[in-house]
């Protein structure tokens, strides 16, 4: 049997693996090794596990990371809980959370464990459980609908299971009858403007509501959980289904570290949460690191690598046709195109400026759909030369600025068009849009949203599990 603080000491000493140990706790802003009851009314009781250790790693074939669905279903996976004559029994994940229990899950094709099977068919096939409903976030619970457009209630054809949507809809008291326990188990891509978030926070507040616990089976943020990035949302003017906290850009978390912070800072009620970590995850992998398959988020997040060019893109792409920024091609994200670009200036321009972690390079195409489609667009194929150095958000802002410099004639950034599309909305704030269109410099915008950004960075501070804080 694995004790996960037993597990963690024993590789931290003998392979320089880390690992994770087994704690609950409150709101406390360090975790403590220790059970803690629930004692004050106001707060929902939270339990989670916080990983520990720091060493280098060798490429094997094996996932380096263990994902927090492998973590739940693996019985060797132990933890300590304060047993009834008050003294320390262990006891699997799986027992303490799930065993006999019907189970409500939210999830997509992005739900599997380290060998690609669906959490859908790994909850239904275990024969001491009861899947009893499925949650459909954007995209739809196969992932087969465009951004956007309506999810509709349906059943799972393998499994019978009904599933009710959640996308722009609240999950209502009639959706949890019958559930026990709800688990989320979807990859996400680190942005605020990524819906699956909110569909997150959605069902943990009808949770709280219900009285449902809510368990957040973690997964790694792939750009990177080791740096915040962009301006924070000020949802007080720019609330919107792709922006509903005020939290960064790029707020540098992983789901369940997410999670803990929605759930104590944000949420009205919050709900009884429960966090399974992950084991040997450090906040400075990036997804290619953890050794996982990588299953596509959406449509135009094919690769962990688009996950990186849709922050460092994404909002340019809301200048309603005014740009083609790979959609519609086969570089989703990794483009700043239009039919009126000046390919060799741009890139010229780009590299000019040595964005950290970034290069461009010269490129012509016909997009089949999006921006300009049928049309052939010219501009600068951009290229991720160091993961780690590039700070996706930060390097859009200067592409803003270089657009700008180059083609005032544009307006790009002040017309009725973008005004009314998601630019402002995806980044919570007119401020960066409006400095843009006014010439500021990047530097200028940087200074101008650090502080917000500084103030959010101190309040994730006290909700990072893995190492190094």
């Amino acid at each position: 049997m694995t004790h996960l603080f037993s597990v963690l000491l024993f590789f931290f000493l003998l392979t320089g693996i880390s690992g994770c140990s087994a704690i609950t706790s409150r709101t406390s802003p360090a975790p403590v090794p220790s059970s803690v009851s629930s004692t004050g009314p106001s707060t929902a009781h939270s339990t989670f596990a916080t990983p520990a250790g720091s060493g280098s790693f060798t490429r094997t074939t094996e996932p380096r990371v263990i994902l927090g669905v492998d973590v739940l279903l693996d019985r060797d996976w132990r933890t300590t809980i304060q047993g009834a004559d008050g003294g320390q029994v262990m006891i699997s994940f799986f027992d303490l959370l799930l065993k006999g229990r019907t189970v409500g899950l939210l999830t997509n094709p992005t739900g599997v464990d380290a060998k690609l099977r669906s959490t859908i068919d790994l909850l239904h096939d275990h024969p001491e459980v009861r899947l009893g409903a499925l949650f459909a976030p954007e995209h739809g619970i196969r992932g087969d609908i465009y951004a956007g457009e309506t999810v509709t209630d349906d059943v799972e054809p393998l499994t019978g299971v009904p599933v009710y949507s959640i996308y722009r809809r609240k999950p209502t008291p009639a959706m949890l009858a019958g559930v026990d326990v709800v688990l989320y188990d979807i990859q996400d891509i680190g942005a605020s403007s990524y819906t699956y978030i909110y569909a997150m926070a959605d069902m943990m507040a009808a949770c709280a509501e219900a009285g449902v616990p809510f368990i957040v089976l973690d997964r790694p943020n792939p750009i990177g959980a080791d740096f915040v990035d962009g301006p924070v949302l000020d949802t007080s003017r720019f609330r919107s289904g792709i922006g509903q906290y005020d939290i960064a850009s790029l707020y540098g978390m992983t789901p369940g570290e997410l999670a803990w912070m929605l759930n104590n800072e944000f949420l009205a009620t919050p709900c009884q949460l429960s966090i399974i970590p992950m084991a040997n995850y450090r906040r400075t992998m990036r997804y290619p690191d953890t050794g996982l398959p990588w299953v596509p988020t959406s449509t135009h997040i094919p690769w962990p690598i688009s996950a990186v060019h849709y922050s460092l893109t994404g909002v340019l792409g809301e200048t309603r046709g005014g740009l083609n920024i790979g959609v519609g091609y086969t570089l989703p994200f990794e483009c700043l195109t239009a039919p009126w670009m000046d390919r060799h200036k741009l890139v010229a321009a780009i590299n000019a400026r040595n964005i950290p972690g970034l290069r461009a390079r010269p490129i012509s195409y016909v997009p089949g759909y999006g921006g300009h489609a049928g049309r052939t667009v010219h501009g600068a194929h951009l290229v991720v030369t160091d993961p780690l150095a590039l700070r996706p958000m930060t390097a859009q802002i200067t592409l803003m600025t270089i657009l700008q410099e180059l083609y005032p004639e544009r307006n790009l950034f002040d017309n009725p068009g973008i005004r009314e599309s998601l630019f402002d909305r995806a980044l919570g704030t007119d401020q960066i849009r409006i400095m843009v269109g006014q010439g500021a410099s990047a530097a200028a915008i940087e200074q101008a949203i650090a502080p917000r950004r500084e103030q959010f960075k101190e309040l994730r501070r006290k909700y990072l599990l893995y190492e190094p804080r």
